[in-house]
């Protein structure tokens, strides 16, 4: 982890306001779909990560024990799949053909598992909201020529920002920067 830092926190003109473009993604073409979501999840990471921390404190300052359990189920959800695809070829590239689904499952695992335990309305709302909440972002928002060469200087020390380590784990690092 070390050599890991962040990119810097955009702007919220660009990162919502008035510069910033949404439309909704072509569904046939999921290629470039893929490749808009990566790369302004790489772009806007710390925007991500303030706004999700943002919904946590929300969440975690009326229910704290309930989205403790729910984060930890999803961290050892996500690690033990993380184990697996390191360990069998077969999940491995069912996470790199599939990420969307990937992320999904380990989603829809977690919540059936919180929800024998109770703790249902918080992981969706402490947990699954903010995922969905960027993973729509991502998808629905138009790249910028500022965001296409900062993606392009930066896919070359990919490994180095935190979003960079995750989508690596996810199998998606030979798509970023592209």
């Amino acid at each position: 982890m070390a050599g890991v830092q962040p990119p810097p926190l955009r702007s919220l003109d660009d990162f919502l306001l008035s510069s910033a473009r949404f439309a909704v993604p072509d569904v046939r073409d999921l290629e470039r779909w893929n490749n808009r979501m990566i790369n302004n999840l790489l772009y806007y990471q710390t925007n991500y990560f303030l706004s999700t921390l943002g919904v946590l404190l929300i969440v975690g300052y009326f229910q704290p024990l309930q989205l403790f359990v729910g984060m930890t189920v999803v961290t050892v959800f996500f690690l033990g799949f993380v184990w697996a695809a390191e360990n069998k070829a077969s999940i491995r590239r069912f996470r790199r053909n599939h990420p969307l689904v990937t992320v999904l499952t380990i989603l829809l695992a977690s919540y059936l598992f919180i929800s024998a335990l109770g703790g249902v309305a918080v992981f969706l709302f402490g947990i699954a909201f903010p995922v969905l909440m960027v993973l729509a972002h991502a998808s629905m928002r138009l790249r910028n020529l500022k965001n296409k060469l900062e993606n392009k200087l930066e896919s070359i020390g990919l490994k180095r920002s935190p979003m960079g380590l995750l989508l690596e784990a996810l199998g998606q690092e030979q798509e970023a920067g592209s």
